[in-house]
Parts: structure tokens; sequence; C-alpha cells
């Protein structure tokens, strides 16, 4: 596959490097110097400063696009509308009203031409939640009640002034940025929710976003995932913990910062008390985005829908824009997803 990406920055950096079976052919930014630089590691790369001329090029198959919130829906509509396949970056768009038409699009293109959308959900490929989702669609936990999760950091000096706090390019704060990877691993799990209550709100940061946001999700048959997204956590915090009626899961830590990868399978046994336990560790280099861009190639090569794709990606905005609608921040164009 030959690949283009738009956004250089960190995330377009770490893209590039998890190229497998692919050759990067273009880079585009804004900032011209930040494209070359990325395009001078990758023999016969070009770059430019105009994300319009990679989607227009022929030699380009696949389109990475990781750019600031505002421009993620109008790059990716384009890139589908040229018939690229794309992995767009989450949340893929700042609401759910700004992504449904690209996402109608997108589902368009894939039975016309199998245009293949990706949404980088890159967390559904950490060993430990593959790991979990196995034991739980085995059987093996029983029918599921409900699960926790926790997803938080601590913030840097001057985050306050960074692009992520301003909500005309961002769409929203920290439930948009962290929260969407729980909401996501919490359908991915359990299913859509019907019902959504919650709160956001800024306690510590000077910035018109919130810095954290709490979400109680309910599913039709009464399943509830329970939800908290922090920037004020100062020690970075990753924690899942699924609950079933025969055992649960605890999965800690995603590596580097966050602590070494962990998952442990609590089984219950017949008379109860202490359970049964299996775990499991995942140290060194963080692999999730090697193994999702794998599966992204598999599913253009076997013309089958990716695991988190916009459909994914409109689900959770849908969350998310109930969520600031109910705290009092559904204002923002479209956040509410009607």
């Amino acid at each position: 596959m030959h690949v283009a990406i738009v956004g250089c920055g960190l995330i377009g950096n770490k893209r590039a490097k998890a190229l497998t079976d692919s050759r990067l052919v273009v880079t585009a930014d804004t900032n011209l110097a930040r494209a070359q630089q990325l395009a001078a590691q990758h023999t016969g790369c070009v770059a430019t400063a105009d994300w319009r001329e990679v989607v227009s090029r022929p030699d380009a198959d696949v389109v990475v696009v990781a750019t600031t919130n505002d421009q993620l829906a109008g790059i990716t509509l384009a890139a589908v509308e040229a018939g690229k396949h794309v992995l767009v970056e989450k949340p893929a768009a700042r609401n759910a009203g700004e992504l449904e038409p690209v996402a109608a699009a997108a589902r368009e293109a894939f039975e016309k031409n199998g245009v293949v959308v990706k949404v980088g959900f890159n967390h559904r490929f950490h060993p430990a939640l593959l790991k979990a989702n196995e034991i739980v669609t085995s059987g093996a936990l029983g029918p599921l009640m409900f699960l926790r999760g926790r997803y938080g950091h601590g913030g840097r000096l001057g985050m306050e002034k960074e692009w992520r706090g301003n909500p005309a390019v961002s769409g929203g704060g920290e439930m948009l940025d962290q929260g969407v990877h729980l909401i996501d691993l919490a359908r991915w799990f359990l299913g859509d929710f019907a019902d959504v209550t919650g709160h956001v709100g800024t306690y510590f940061w000077d910035w018109p976003v919130e810095d954290n946001g709490f979400a109680l999700l309910k599913t039709a048959a009464g399943q509830v995932a329970w939800l908290h997204a922090s920037c004020t956590e100062w020690k970075n915090l990753f924690s899942l913990e699924i609950y079933g009626r025969d055992g649960k899961l605890a999965i800690d830590g995603l590596g580097g910062s966050y602590g070494v990868e962990r998952l442990a399978y609590y089984k219950m046994l017949p008379q109860m008390g202490p359970p049964e336990t299996t775990s499991w560790e995942y140290p060194g280099e963080d692999k999730s985005w090697q193994a999702e861009w794998s599966h992204f190639l598999d599913c253009i090569r076997e013309h089958r829908q990716p695991m988190g794709n916009l459909d994914d990606a409109v689900a959770a905005l849908r969350v998310i824009g109930k969520l600031y609608a109910a705290s009092g921040v559904g204002a923002r164009e479209g956040s509410d997803g009607v």
C-alpha cells in the first residue's frame, strides 16, 4: 500500500512508524517544515503544505488523517470521495452531526468501490484488551453485568493554551479526548447505550472546555458502564474492570507513563470466596499502533468493515454530545448529534 499522511505532528509520526507492508509516499502539513521532516525519513517521499494535493494523487492508496479535530471530517470526506482508503484519528470529528454525512458517504463507498475507512481506536488493539475481549466472547465471564473505567493524565504546563483548549478547534475537552476511548471500549464490550447520564466540568485548568467527564451509561438490557475521564489525574492512569456473573476482568496500564499493561482474570468458584486468579503482563513497547494498522490492511484486502469504524465513532460522539447537553454545553453546534 502507498500511504499519505495528513498532519505530521506527534500522532502522524507515530502512524508513520507503525506502517507495515506499506510505503509512505507523501506527507502534508500546514507547517511545511514539519511535513518535510517526516518525508525525509522515507525514501522517495515528498512533502506538501496542501492536503488537497494528497487526496488527488493517483499514487496514494491510503490517506492517514492526523490533524486537529476541526479538520478530520472534511479531509476524510474528500479522501473517501476520491476513492482512497482512510484511517482517521479519533474522535474523527468534533461532534456526531459533523461526522454523520461522512459515515454515510463511507458506507456507500465501501459498498460500491470497496473503500475502507477506519477510526484510530488503537486501544482495542492493546494485547490486554484483545485478550479480555477474547475471554468475554468465550462466555467465561457469564452474562456481563457492568464495567467501570477510568482514564486520565496530569496535563502539562501551558496545556490550556493548546488547540485542545479551544472548543472551536477541538469540539470539547477531556471527555472527547481520552473519554472517547473509554466510551468506545465500553460499547465494544456491552453494546449500544440506551440511556446516557453524567456530567462534565472544569475544575483546575483555565480553559473553556472540561477537564473531567463522568458518565453513567446503560444498555437496553440494564448493563451499566461507569466511566471517568480526567486531565487532573496527576499520575497517569488507565483502568478498566469488566464484571460478569461468573467472573471479573481487570485491565491496568497501557505501557509507558501509564505503567506496565496487565490483565487479571478472577474466576468465581462454586463456593464463592477468594476467586481463582490468572494474570498476564505485557511489558515493553506499545504495539497497538502496528496491530491496528495490520488489521486495517487485512480489512482492505478482504473487503470487510474494520473493528472501530465511522459508525462506532458516531455512536461514541452521540454519547458525548448528550453528556455535554446535560452539563449545559450542548450549544456547541451539532454537539448532541441530533
